[in-house]
């Protein structure tokens, strides 16, 4: 019981809700020290993706990808236009050349 209230404590020390900290304290503070069940394991997953899902909002994520798409269209519509200019004056060598 000790167990689980140590991490119970440490969870919400951190901010954790009661519920969630309680639940989370229940599945991983076990006596017996046995492997925690999936739906604790479920839980540390999600709580990762969401730790993740905030370090990227705080890199400015969301934001700095949206402009590097824009780039990245803005290039493949150049490179193309490119394309087609290189491929039409291609053409243009060719039909002089073949009408010789």
């Amino acid at each position: 019981m000790a167990k689980d209230a140590d991490l119970f404590d440490k969870l919400r020390a951190r901010g954790l809700r009661k519920s969630a900290a309680s639940n989370l304290a229940r599945a991983f503070g076990r006596a017996d020290s046995s492997p925690p069940g999936k739906g604790a394991r479920r839980a540390v997953s999600e709580l990762r993706s969401l730790v993740d899902e905030l370090e990227d909002r705080a890199r400015g994520g969301p934001a700095k990808r949206k402009a590097a798409a824009k780039k990245a269209a803005a290039t493949r519509r150049r490179k193309a236009s490119q394309r087609s200019e290189a491929a039409k004056k291609a053409a243009r060598t060719r039909a002089r050349s073949s009408s010789k």
